[in-house]
């Protein structure tokens, strides 16, 4: 077990540092990730680490990804598509968290984990369907109104930038099934609990982000811990019905 522990420590480490170095994630941003990745290894294990790296994985493919185009329509990620802090605690705060609480509480280990999962998949949702649908969307519209608006605005999506949000989400789910049991339901719920957790993060947009009473950053965290709580619902509602 003591040798278990020190290979993650080194990894996380040699993971931090690289991040750092090839400015994917900024100083201080790298040592919240390292925080945020020992809080989810001890309290939700292997896999929660899993789906925190693939996360990140996709998050910075998703971003590098046409940046030439998205300069151009004047949508790049800010920071040169390095991740600050305030963007890590933003997205994987809620799952470091849960991890806390299942070191504190392990007996509910299903519990965290699946809120893990929903939570991560909500925030690979959200990553891929802004990075890739702005790209690759053909219409845009207004989530609250349905009307045509511009590309790139909060709270605007398109059908293209949905559906590759819920392919992300569905990455997620297929390595938490892998690690916690496959089912059909498994997979549907953290399916479910990314898409709605993205598509409360483009209401937020919309609405209270568009008239600066939320910052970006809050609304990343809401849309994460909207998917978390949906896991939540989804699993309770399952675990009362068999």
């Amino acid at each position: 077990m003591l040798h278990t522990y020190i290979l993650f420590i080194i990894v996380v480490v040699l993971a931090v540092l690289t991040s750092i170095l090839t400015r994917k994630l900024t100083v201080a941003g790298g040592i919240a990730g390292g925080v945020l990745a020992t809080f989810i290894y001890l309290g939700i294990g292997v896999f929660g680490i899993l789906m925190l790296g693939l996360f990140f994985l996709l998050g910075t493919l998703a971003t590098a990804w046409q940046s030439n185009t998205k300069n151009k329509l004047g949508i790049a990620e800010k920071h040169s598509g390095q991740r600050t802090i305030e963007q890590v605690l933003a997205n994987g705060g809620v799952a470091g968290l849960l991890g806390l609480l299942a070191i504190c509480y392990p007996e509910n280990l299903p519990l965290w984990a699946i809120m893990t999962a929903g939570s991560l998949a909500s925030a690979t949702a959200d990553t891929l369907s802004s990075e890739l649908g702005s790209v690759y969307g053909k219409r845009f519209y207004n989530c609250i109104t349905f009307k045509r608006d511009h590309r790139g605005l909060d709270g605007v999506i398109s059908l293209e930038g949905v559906l590759i949000g819920v392919v992300g989400s569905a990455f997620i789910a297929v390595v938490y099934c892998t690690g916690y049991g496959w089912s059909v339901a498994a997979l549907l719920m953290v399916v479910a609990a990314g898409t709605i957790g993205n598509l409360t993060d483009s209401v937020l947009g919309a609405t209270l982000e568009r008239k600066g009473l939320l910052q970006n950053n809050m609304v990343n965290f809401l849309n994460t811990l909207a998917g978390a709580l949906v896991a939540l619902a989804l699993y309770t509602i399952y675990i009362n019905s068999i």
